[in-house]
């Protein structure tokens, strides 16, 4: 009842989320849900491997069947298709033909080879492995094999059925999942045919298993050694493209720490030997001490002249006294001044 009850949660916000062409609206998302363990262990069985069921069966309608029945009396659901290339639109179906009522017991018929080829085609996989892909649907209780194409009410009386998806008053219609299908799937198959050839004839299937021609094996063979090539090719390429970029890059920081370092150096230079550097004051400095140190000091202007200049003052020597005879006189010379020290001179002055 959980597993059902959170499918239906999901199967309802799905249908709100889905605009009128089917598209899904990106702004929604979905809801959280509780953790449960809601996996099988076991496949579902075969119909015609079951127990027969001899208990009084009573049909319900629909709309008893909406309100919920007991535990032990599930509403019995009858779907049925090829299921060929069994995939997520069919588990869909499934889902909503499970979903449809609170307690449901889901039937599932798949046609046989000999129907299918006979009103619709030719099937990819052959009717065991369609039942046997049905079996392992977690939506499915129960499998019918070589279910009849059209349906009458004696076969949905004998599988005691109270809703199918083809019988007048007892029809119950599933949304169809756009964008994929068996006819999308075989689609894309046989249109990148040479794609999946050369992917199997890599993987060891020969070209008998697979219907190629010899010529047809080597061409698959050249192509996948050229392709080979080509992502060699494009492998060194996106390396070279690396290493250019990551030498760019750093090319780039060099020339970014070389112009730093260059100004630097400019303007140290400038400072050091520009036009007011610090080397052109050093240098006047010097030129001014040297030439102070060259050149003899002047001679105030207010200093005395010769003539200006007072006598020298006169000693007496002690050895000259009053009875020795004066000396003699200097000669006289032009320019020439001579001084007489005498001892009366001295008193005199005194």
């Amino acid at each position: 009842m959980e597993a059902q009850s959170s499918s239906a949660l999901l199967l309802s916000r799905k249908r709100r989320r889905e605009g009128s062409n089917g598209e899904t609206e990106e702004g929604e998302r979905l809801g959280k849900i509780p953790r449960c363990t809601v996996g099988l262990r076991h496949p579902a069985p075969f119909a015609d491997e079951l127990e027969p069921d001899n208990k009084p069966y009573k049909r319900v309608n629909m709309e008893e069947a909406k309100r919920g029945t007991p535990p032990d009396r599930p509403v019995r659901v009858y779907a049925d298709g090829i299921f060929d290339v069994f995939h997520s639109g069919h588990a869909r179906a499934l889902m909503q033909a499970k979903c449809l009522f609170p307690n449901t017991h889901l039937i599932v018929g798949v046609c046989s080879d000999d129907l299918t080829h006979k009103y619709k085609g030719f099937t990819v996989m052959n009717e065991d492995e369609r039942y046997d892909a049905i079996r392992h649907c977690r939506y499915v209780d129960e499998v019918v094999r070589n279910a009849p194409w059209t349906l009458t009410p004696e076969f949905l009386a004998k599988h005691r059925s109270s809703v199918s998806s083809t019988v007048t008053g007892m029809f119950a219609p599933t949304q169809r999942t756009e964008g994929i299908s068996t006819s999308d799937i075989i689609t894309r198959i046989v249109r990148d045919y040479d794609v999946y050839v050369r992917r199997n004839l890599q993987r060891g299937y020969t070209a008998k298993e697979l219907n190629v021609s010899f010529i047809n094996e080597k061409k698959y063979h050249l192509q996948e050694r050229v392709d080979k090539v080509k992502r060699k090719v494009r492998d060194v390429e996106e390396k070279s493209k690396e290493f250019v970029q990551k030498v760019e890059e750093k090319s780039i920081d060099l020339i970014q720490k070389w112009e730093e370092k260059s100004r630097e150096f400019i303007g140290n230079f400038l400072q050091m030997f520009g036009p007011e550097g610090a080397l052109k004051h050093m240098l006047k400095e010097g030129k001014g001490r040297m030439l102070q140190a060259i050149s003899p000091r002047q001679s105030p202007d207010s200093s005395p002249t010769r003539e200006e200049r007072s006598p020298s003052p006169t000693f007496r020597l002690p050895f000259f006294t009053k009875t020795s005879p004066p000396p003699s006189p200097l000669p006289h010379h032009s320019g020439a001044r001579g001084y007489l020290i005498s001892e009366d001179d001295e008193d005199d002055e005194s």
